[in-house]
């Protein structure tokens, strides 16, 4: 009798006296705590990727310039190599030199063509449109339709 009238009262005996209305102030309070948390640590997250990933972005770029000049200097090596071919005609050393940078430019324009020409047939087979979208959409209005 003596828990009932307890319970009317709106006291808990497992909640060390307190009464429900303080309990549920309480839960409310200790839900925003955790959701503070979680955002904290979300934000914390997001900017230790994003830290990440700019490294990575920066290192990439740093790698690629180096490449750049790499390539740049074979691309001058294989030139001068092109043009000790001609070591034995009549032609004047920069002719020669001339003609190695031309053919190797050539090369490089007919394997950077037929790159450019492969990749431009993928994308013209690859359909870009997101279907599932514009099929959900469909079922939308569709719905809309029969709605009203």
């Amino acid at each position: 009798m003596a828990d009932i009238k307890k319970k009317a009262a709106g006291a808990n005996p497992d909640a060390g006296g307190e009464s429900f209305p303080s309990l549920i102030g309480r839960l409310g309070e200790d839900i925003i705590t955790l959701l503070d948390t979680k955002l904290g640590l979300l934000k914390l997250e997001i900017k230790e990727g994003v830290n990440a990933y700019v490294r990575g972005r920066v290192a990439i770029g740093v790698g690629g310039i180096i490449a750049a000049v790499g390539l740049s200097l074979l691309n001058v090596a294989i030139a001068f190599l092109v043009s000790a071919l001609f070591e034995n005609t009549l032609l004047s050393q920069p002719v020669k030199y001339a003609l190695g940078f031309i053919i190797t430019g050539v090369i490089y324009l007919v394997i950077g063509a037929a790159v450019i020409i492969r990749a431009k047939d993928r994308l013209a087979k690859r359909n870009l449109a997101p279907e599932r979208s514009i099929e959900e959409l469909e079922k939308d209005k569709q719905w809309l339709k029969r709605e009203s």
